[in-house]
C-alpha cells in the first residue's frame, strides 16, 4: 500500500531519507499494523510591502501592511499514520488512516484550546497482480506529481497569512493547484514498473463565482487521471480532471477542465524538476473554491468561486514550477532553489484583470540523524495584477525549523 502522505517527503529533495515505521504489529490473523507519522515545528518571521497596487485582484494571495513572527507548522502538516495490511486468497488488503494535525491555531489569541485536527486520509484499498483499487479520502490526482516533487515540503514556502491556522501555503497558489485530499474511487495499475497509470471517480464540486452565478447542480463524478513513466532517473507525468455542473435555474451547464504535467531528472547528488497546469473553469490555488481578493483591513480571505467569472464564463489559469537540488558528495547537506508563477484570467464579458501570484524560495536542508532534518529557508513573494500597471504587493518570510519522522 503506497503511503503517499509519507513518499512525498522522498521524492521532494533528493538526497532525503526518511526513516522506516518504528512500530509494526503482526498480527495473528496473518494482518500487519503500522504506525509512523512526522511532527514539525517552524519560526518563521514575515514582513509584507507597506503599499501595493494589487488589493481587489481576484485570487491576489499577498496583502500589503504587515509583519508578524509565529511558530508554526510547515506545507506538510504533522502526520499519524495507521496502516493494516492483510492478503487473504490472491487478493491484497488494506486500511489507511492519517491524521494530519497543526502546532498552532490561527490568530493571535493566547488561549486557543485544541490545534485543529485534519482528518486527511481515511480509505480502503483492494488489489492483486491487476492492479489496486482504492476507495475513500486521499489525495487527487490532478496536480499531485506537482506538488509532491516540490521542495516546500521539506519547509514553509508562501506563508497564507502572518498569523494564519493550518500549514502554510508552500507553492500552492504559486506554480501549482492544491490537489486536496478528496472522496474517490480510483484504479492503479501495478505499482514498481516504469510506466503507472491512475484513473478515478471523485466527488464532485459545484462551479460557483465570486460574483453568485452558480452552477451547483452535479449529476455525475468528476473524473481525474494521471500517467508516470520513469525511465532510469528521469521521472515524467501527465495528469488532468474534468468537472461538469449545471444551473437549474439558468438551465445552463459548464464543464471545468485541468491538465498538468511535468519532468524530474535525478541523481544522487542534484534533482532539476519542472512543472506546470493549465486549466479553464478550475480556480487558483485551491481547485473550484479558490481564493478571493486581497484588502487592507481583511487580509485575502477565501470565497465560494473563482474559477467562474461574473459574467457565469471559465475563466483560464495557469501555472509553472522550475526547481533544482545540490547535495556535495557523502554530504547530509541539501540545497535547494526555485521559481514559480500562478496566474488567473479574466473572461471576455469582464472587466479585464491578470493576477499573477510568484515565489522564489530557497531551502537549506540539514539531515542531522536518519530521522531528524534541519531547516532553513527563505521565501519572496509577491501579487501583482498585470492589467493595471500597479506595483505589486511583496512578503518575505525567512524561517528555520526541525521535522522529526518515524
Amino acid at each position: 500500500m503506497k503511503r503517499v502522505a509519507l513518499l512525498c517527503l522522498g521524492l521532494a529533495v533528493g538526497a532525503a531519507s526518511v526513516a522506516e515505521a518504528q512500530l509494526t504489529m503482526q498480527m495473528s490473523n496473518g494482518w500487519s499494523f503500522t504506525f509512523s507519522g512526522n511532527v514539525n515545528a517552524f519560526a518563521i518571521y514575515e514582513s509584507t510591502s507597506e503599499s501595493g497596487g494589487t488589493l481587489g485582484a481576484p485570487g491576489g494571495l499577498i496583502g500589503i501592511g504587515g509583519k508578524g513572527f509565529n511558530v508554526r507548522t510547515g506545507l506538510l502538516p504533522a502526520f499519524a499514520v495507521f496502516d493494516a495490511k492483510g492478503k487473504e486468497g490472491n487478493t491484497d488488503l488494506g486500511v489507511h488512516f492519517g491524521f494530519a494535525p497543526q502546532i498552532q491555531c490561527g490568530g493571535q489569541a493566547h488561549d486557543c484550546f485544541g490545534a485543529q485536527i485534519d482528518m486527511r486520509q481515511v480509505y480502503l484499498t483492494v488489489g492483486g497482480t491487476w492492479g489496486q483499487i482504492l476507495a475513500g479520502r486521499e489525495i487527487g490526482l490532478f496536480n499531485r506529481q506537482n506538488i509532491l516533487t516540490d521542495q516546500t515540503l521539506f519547509g514553509v514556502g508562501a506563508t497564507g497569512g502572518i498569523n494564519g491556522g493550518g500549514t502554510t501555503l508552500g507553492r500552492i497558489g504559486f506554480g501549482y493547484i492544491y490537489p486536496n485530499f478528496v472522496a474517490q474511487m480510483t484504479y492503479s495499475t501495478p505499482a514498481g514498473r516504469s510506466t503507472q497509470l491512475s484513473i478515478g471517480l471523485f466527488q464532485p464540486s459545484a462551479l460557483n463565482s465570486d460574483a453568485g452565478t452558480a452552477y451547483g447542480q452535479t449529476e455525475v463524478p468528476r473524473l481525474e487521471a494521471e500517467v508516470t513513466v520513469k525511465p532510469g532517473d528521469i521521472l515524467l507525468w501527465l495528469n488532468g480532471t474534468a468537472q461538469n455542473a449545471k444551473n437549474p435555474v439558468a438551465d445552463a451547464t459548464k464543464t471545468a477542465v485541468g491538465a498538468g504535467g511535468g519532468v524530474r531528472f535525478g541523481k544522487t547528488s542534484f534533482s532539476l524538476t519542472g512543472s506546470g497546469y493549465y486549466g479553464k473553469g478550475i480556480g487558483t490555488t485551491l481547485q473550484f473554491n479558490g481564493v478571493g481578493a486581497c484588502s487592507a483591513t481583511a487580509g485575502c480571505g477565501p470565497v465560494q468561486g473563482i474559477g467562474v467569472g461574473a459574467d457565469g464564463e471559465l475563466r483560464n489559469s495557469y501555472g509553472f514550477i522550475g526547481q533544482l537540488t545540490f547535495t556535495p558528495s557523502d554530504s547530509k547537506l541539501t540545497v535547494a532553489a526555485s521559481y514559480g508563477s500562478s496566474f488567473l484570467e479574466s473572461t471576455d464579458g469582464e472587466a479585464a484583470f491578470k493576477t499573477e501570484n510568484t515565489l522564489v524560495s530557497g531551502g537549506i536542508y540539514y539531515q542531522a540523524t536518519k530521522s531528524l532534518k534541519v531547516v532553513g529557508e527563505g521565501n519572496y513573494a509577491w501579487t501583482k495584477e498585470h492589467e493595471s500597471g500597479a506595483d505589486e504587493n511583496k512578503t518575505f518570510a525567512p524561517a528555520v525549523g526541525l521535522m522529526l519522522f518515524f
